[in-house]
């Protein structure tokens, strides 16, 4: 399957799978096949999330999901998403090679549009599912298209008026549990030699993608330090600070990330003789932990008011973009944990920097884990590197938590 979606989606150097785009088809049309040879029963909803079903021994029972999304970034890689949707199908052909029925329906999901590259959004698919997506989001315009995700929706063959009335296909009451097998997008995994991990949280976030460092132009001979606003020392300064707010989060045994991903002056103004006077810059915050971030947050404000007494330099963070933390159940963790033991699979508990659509599950009060696969070279970029031995890990990992019901 990863072959044939490479090879169907190919976009040198990497893949393309826009969401409700033909790539994203491809990749929904394929992992329908498969799961027909399977024997699955196979439904799409109104938003065109794709639902593959095992039947269980009990069909009254709320279904086990697992599965994630097959859309990628822009000439991303080939696993990221897709090694979810795969691993699910896996399942159910380890299930079915060993003569097992579940107790309970098991369904792999394969979400739309997970990817925010394409629509600023989180989420819409399994949001959708839930009946939960905001009509607002409708109105959504995909980056390349400029039309909506309505329009995409309908252009699909799909219902987005059903959508817009908040029409769930599955109720939190009737998902037992969702788990969701991923790539990991970081080193973690790598750097410590192992096949899997078990998410802890999704990290919650604050970002601030138009902030502003101004102070005032000046001739980098002439002015002398005492007589300088320099922005980029100003911003030299909130970096450092915020890195010790981040050395005291990690002394107190806990995580979080600062990030400035943007640091930019204006090439019209800016030159080698002259002290910059106004830089523009992103952050973003995150952590596992709700008071990691409310202290981040605090020491932001009072770090800013420092900096603009001591160098005369105005820090205006603009707009605040915030995401809570999603944290995932402990007790399936606990299981998992269980069920890795008994598969002699070695694994550890970390949590997942980036967002995924377990979030929007776990938010509408449905028990919630994610499964992370080892993976060289990070995400969202063709370097992708899992090993199918590592996603197999996880496959066996999910086959013992099912036979666990038995």
């Amino acid at each position: 399957m990863f072959d044939a979606l490479a090879e169907a989606t190919a976009d040198p150097p990497g893949v393309t799978r826009v969401s409700y785009g033909s790539g994203e088809q491809v990749a929904h049309d394929l992992a329908r096949a498969e799961a027909a040879a399977l024997g699955c029963e196979t439904a799409t909803d109104p938003a065109g999330n794709l639902y593959m079903t095992l039947p269980g021994r009990d069909r009254t029972l709320p279904c086990l999901l697992t599965g994630s999304h097959l859309d990628s970034v822009p000439h991303g890689g080939n696993f990221d998403g897709a090694a979810g949707v795969i691993a699910g199908l896996a399942l159910v052909a380890d299930l079915r090679a060993r003569g097992a029925t579940p107790a309970r329906d098991l369904t792999v999901v394969a979400f739309r549009a997970e990817e925010a590259a394409h629509f600023p959004l989180s989420y819409p698919g399994s949001y959708a599912m839930l009946g939960r997506l905001d009509p607002a989001a409708l109105e959504a315009r995909r980056a390349d298209s400029g039309r909506t995700l309505a329009e995409h929706m309908e252009e699909a063959g799909f219902d987005p008026e059903a959508v817009r009335r908040g029409t769930p296909w599955l109720t939190p009451d009737r998902i037992a549990a969702f788990i969701e097998v991923h790539i990991e997008q970081g080193p973690v995994l790598i750097g410590e030699d192992l096949p899997i991990g078990l998410v802890t949280a999704i990290n919650g976030g604050i970002r601030h993608a138009q902030a502003r460092a101004t102070g005032a132009w000046a001739h980098s001979g002439a002015t002398p330090r005492r007589y300088r606003r320099d922005a980029v020392l100003a911003l030299t300064d909130l970096a450092a600070l915020l890195e010790g707010s981040w050395d005291r989060i990690e002394a107190e045994g806990r995580s979080a990330t600062v990030t400035f991903g943007v640091v930019a002056t204006d090439a019209a103004m800016h030159g080698g003789s002259r002290v910059a006077g106004d830089l523009a810059f992103s952050l973003d915050l995150r952590t596992e932990f709700p008071e990691v971030l409310d202290g981040l947050r605090a020491d932001l404000v009072h770090h800013v008011a420092l900096i603009r007494d001591a160098r005369g330099v105005a820090i205006d963070l603009g707009p605040e973009f915030t995401w809570p933390v999603a944290r995932m159940d402990g007790r399936l963790l606990d299981r998992l944990e269980a069920a890795a033991r008994a598969a002699d699979i070695r694994a550890k508990r970390l949590p997942s920097g980036a967002g995924h659509d377990a979030a929007a599950i776990a938010e509408a009060g449905v028990p919630t884990a994610m499964i992370f696969v080892r993976n060289a070279h990070g995400s969202h970029n063709p370097d992708e590197a899992m090993e199918l031995a590592d996603l197999s890990c996880a496959v066996a990992l999910l086959s013992e938590f099912v036979r666990a019901e038995q």
